[in-house]
């Protein structure tokens, strides 16, 4: 493990820290730290160099994180939850360019048929100000940060699980990005909602907390793989405190930890302070108490002493020596020249705090600053023909310097931040607190003085010198000191602090820092059950991308938190209509919820592309496409149930097709996008084509069947010989083919009746010739009566076929061949309650539309005066092979009577008998 460097030189403190969204922090001209080889450095004593906060294991890629994870003895404060032996199976990276290739129709840069508005306002990096402007206030904020969306599943597509922080360093990088862009945005818009600052505050705990997870836990998984190689168990001792200190932090990982935190509060705070430091002025820059010097020399030229209350001497100690003031607008200085200080040691940049100071003219002061370095000569152990000496390292008096800080923290006649800069050096925590505005800068006091006690402790015992060391008052021993400790007082400060403290993302932190994910998941679940108001969205982002990045390391996230968590997500994008990022975050579900989610989503999928589109992300998702489309059919029809209505017992049945039916129907191009779930298709249009057939809607039905493709049936069974060979259909497919078959053939047998009953009511009209016609009207009715009479054998001659087609196809019905119309030639499965329900509504389908077509088939000849075949019919009901009969009700069977009786009167009109023979004589 590499060790944290100590300061030999006075750099500024984050020059050496490398982060891709503040490129400013890098040192121009330097060369970056390689990101694979950053490890911890320590500030929290004013000791050590603040560590790079990209900590990734170097080729990551040959160790399984979690099994070495799971098998390691941590300590119980840094590992508080169980850990997973495998971690979750990640996308398959086989498809992954092929899933970002579909994402580009998505992005706002490409104008796809999904393309979200709201997200296509702004993208990526090129942003301007005209574009900025384009969008309104009323939208503050929220639909310039949509693309987030998309981003993050293109980054997380990207990133195998092997580079998992490269992936949280991304995350990082792109909402710092999008907070630029919102900044922007601020800068040019006359005036901001409260909802843009909002989502400003948002994404900048976002980006904070991932950048503290990547800190703390590449750390962590880097401490998990150096004890599954050896146990650390080194105690150094000698003069050198550096090498005392670097020991220490190798074998303590809460300590190192400790101090990651104190390192990723003073990033958080260097980023507010790099946006105002080159903008402080004072009245005078280079001159200490410039003011008060001008007074004085005044009063030396007149000869007379000012009666003002200033000081007469200028020495630093003099206005405490004297008890008296400097000028106004010096103490103005010094008091803004105090807090900008603290600022800049609150963000970690001692170094640049002592330029500041020299810059100011405070050149002591910035001598003060100095004697925080640790002690080390490089000399010691130095072969004596090795060569010139080296310069020694640190302040071997730093404990004085120490108890001198510590007793001008104390001092109450100095400003409020001035004891807070020595009692920030010295450890003094009752002075640093005061000076502590905020949660992170009262988490920062705690975490940097608790460590500064924790490494002092082992620097004074392990560290031998010629002299005795001068003693430290007894409140800079922090054994009291722990981490839910420090979280509890911050807590307790006060009413501020205390709402500060349930932030969402503090309490996020908060958990992080503890390594508690068990209670991380507590809060999760706390939130999504909460009513009294809405969690926002790019909460929802963090969150469920948090629970995968933890799942990747093998921890263990109460699966049913988890699972809650990412259908919350999965929701979230289904109602802002993130097409197509629904399939991925759906397939991180177990595989019945990923079903249902992503049938819930596809319900308001109505475009054919689309829906094409939303099947082959599913596909690649690994999604099972079959069950999802099914689902999505009997989601509809259960929304709005057509149920069975026996024609009689509705008199004012209404067959017109209505909204609802036009849904259902529609539903059905689901199942027939792809040729292997034809069959499915043909079950679920069965399904729905016996309720609509029971309410009589032949319109709805027809258009339904017309949304099955002709070849299905052919498809079907060639699929299946491409699959089992010489193995029949399964009996399910092969009942419902045969269903599909009988729907056809009564659709075909009402549609040719309809036909017939308009060319039956439409004869051609035969021409009148008017009363006292003259002869040229009668000449004109001649005409008209030989074309009537052409026009008239023509529609008899076209009635004539049409009979012969409506009884070729009502018989069609009636004489269904292997058991008859709407049977089934297999065996049922009475255990299968779906099954049941079929063949009920089946057999009441026989019951309501076979009577029927006896009647229409009746109507048809007796209206052609085809007697005969009207009694053949008859015989037909009547036949045991057929039993036609037992679909008949009584009152059906007394009105076949009497239709029959009225065609056997008919017969004896034309001198038959009742049968229709010749009678004899």
């Amino acid at each position: 493990m590499e060790i944290p460097n100590v300061r030999g030189r006075p750099t500024t403190r984050q020059s050496t820290r490398h982060s891709r969204c503040t490129p400013q922090l890098e040192t121009p001209g330097s060369a970056p730290s390689p990101d694979l080889r950053s490890m911890l450095e320590s500030s929290a004593v004013g000791f050590l160099q603040s560590p790079t906060l990209t900590k990734v294991v170097a080729d990551s890629s040959l160790w399984d994180i979690s099994k070495i994870i799971g098998s390691s003895a941590r300590p119980s404060r840094l590992t508080q939850t169980p850990l997973l032996r495998t971690p979750l199976a990640r996308f398959n990276e086989t498809t992954q360019d092929e899933w970002l290739s579909k994402l580009e129709l998505f992005t706002p840069d490409k104008s796809g048929p999904l393309m979200d508005v709201s997200t296509s306002q702004i993208k990526g990096e090129n942003v301007t100000p005209g574009s900025l402007m384009l969008l309104d206030d009323d939208e503050d904020g929220v639909a310039a940060s949509n693309s987030m969306y998309v981003e993050f599943l293109e980054i997380l597509l990207m990133h195998p699980s092997s580079e998992v922080f490269e992936l949280i360093e991304e995350y990082e990088a792109v909402c710092c990005k999008q907070l630029e862009m919102l900044k922007k945005r601020t800068t040019m818009s006359v005036r901001i909602q409260k909802k843009t600052m909002s989502v400003m505050w948002l994404l900048k705990q976002e980006m904070i907390t991932w950048r503290l997870i990547r800190s703390l836990y590449s750390d962590r998984v880097q401490s998990a793989l150096d004890d599954e190689a050896m146990a650390v168990d080194e105690f150094v001792a000698g003069p050198s405190e550096k090498r005392v200190m670097e020991a220490h932090f190798r074998r303590e990982a809460f300590t190192r930890q400790s101090q990651l935190v104190v390192d990723w509060l003073e990033s958080v705070a260097k980023n507010e302070v790099d946006s105002y430091l080159g903008k402080i002025r004072y009245s005078c820059d280079s001159v200490c108490w410039e003011n008060t010097l001008h007074l004085l020399n005044q009063s030396k030229s007149f000869g007379s002493v000012l009666n003002t209350g200033i000081v007469t001497e200028l020495d630093p100690d003099a206005p405490i020596r004297q008890k008296l003031h400097l000028a106004e607008l010096d103490r103005e200085d010094e008091a803004n020249i105090l807090k900008h200080t603290f600022d800049l040691i609150r963000a970690g940049m001692v170094d640049e705090a002592q330029r500041h100071c020299k810059h100011c003219g405070q050149a002591w002061r910035a001598a003060t600053l100095e004697g925080w370095r640790l002690y080390h000569d490089p000399n010691y152990d130095r072969v004596p023909s090795s060569g010139a000496l080296q310069p020694i390292e640190g302040n071997s008096y730093r404990d004085v310097w120490k108890r001198c800080c510590w007793s001008m923290a104390e001092e109450e006649q100095f400003n409020r931040y001035e004891r807070a800069i020595y009692a920030a050096l010295s450890g003094n925590l009752k002075q640093l607190l005061p000076a502590c505005i905020s949660w992170e800068d009262h988490l920062w006091a705690y975490f940097r003085v608790m460590v500064d006690g924790l490494v002092e402790q082992d620097v004074r015992s392990l560290t031998t010198r010629p002299r005795e060391l001068e003693d430290l008052p007894q409140e800079t021993t922090p054994i009291e000191l722990t981490a839910e400790k420090i979280f509890e007082e911050v807590q307790a400060t006060n009413m501020a602090l205390l709402r500060e403290s349930k932030e969402h993302f503090h309490v996020l932190q908060k958990h992080l820092i503890l390594g508690d994910i068990d209670g991380l998941m507590r809060e999760f679940g706390t939130w999504l059950t909460q009513r009294e108001f809405v969690l926002p969205s790019h909460l929802f982002r963090c969150m469920a991308h948090m629970v995968l990045f933890l799942r990747t390391l093998g921890l263990e996230t109460k699966e049913d938190i988890s699972l809650e968590v990412l259908k919350a997500y999965v929701d979230l994008l289904v109602r802002e209509k993130h097409t197509g990022l629904v399939a991925f975050y759906a397939r991180h579900l177990p595989p019945e919820h990923a079903t249902i989610a992503y049938a819930a989503f596809l319900e308001g999928i109505t475009e054919t592309e689309e829906r094409k589109l939303c099947q082959q992300l599913a596909e690649q998702a690994g999604l099972d496409v079959m069950a999802v489309t099914k689902l999505v059919v009997e989601n509809i029809r259960r929304a709005d149930p057509i149920g069975f209505v026996h024609h009689d017992t509705s008199p004012i049945l209404n067959s017109a097709t209505s909204a609802a039916d036009l849904v259902l129907i529609d539903a059905i191009e689901w199942l027939t996008l792809e040729p292997n779930h034809r069959a499915e298709a043909i079950k679920q249009s069965n399904a729905i084509m016996r309720a609509l057939l029971s309410s009589k809607k032949h319109e709805a039905a027809k258009e339904l069947f017309e949304k099955i493709p002709g070849d299905s049936i052919d498809v079907i069974h060639r699929l299946w010989e491409e699959q089992s060979m010489e193995v029949p259909l399964p009996q399910e497919t092969d009942m419902a083919i045969r269903e599909h078959l009988c729907i056809h053939t009564y659709l075909d047998a009402h549609y040719s009746f309809n036909t017939w009953f308009q060319h039956f009511n439409r004869p051609p009209g035969e021409p009148v010739l008017p009363a006292q016609a003259n002869y040229m009207e009668q000449v004109a009715h001649e005409h008209l009566r030989l074309q009537y009479e052409g026009d008239h054998k023509a529609w008899e001659s076209q009635l004539r076929v049409l009979s012969m087609d409506v009884r070729d196809k009502i018989y069609n019905v009636l004489l269904f061949v292997d058991g008859g119309w709407m049977v089934d030639s297999g065996k049922h499965r009475p255990e299968v309650e779906e099954e049941k329900e079929r063949v009920l509504q089946m057999e009441k389908l026989r019951r309501l539309c076979l009577p029927s077509l006896c009647f229409l088939l009746h109507a048809v000849l007796q209206s052609t005066q085809k007697y005969q075949e009207c009694l053949r019919l008859a015989d037909i009901i009547t036949s045991e092979q057929y039993r036609l009969y037992q679909v008949f009700s009584k009152s059906e069977l007394r009105t076949l009577l009497s239709k029959l009786r009225e065609t056997s009167l008919c017969l004896l009109d034309q001198n038959l008998d009742t049968l229709g023979y010749e009678l004899r004589s």
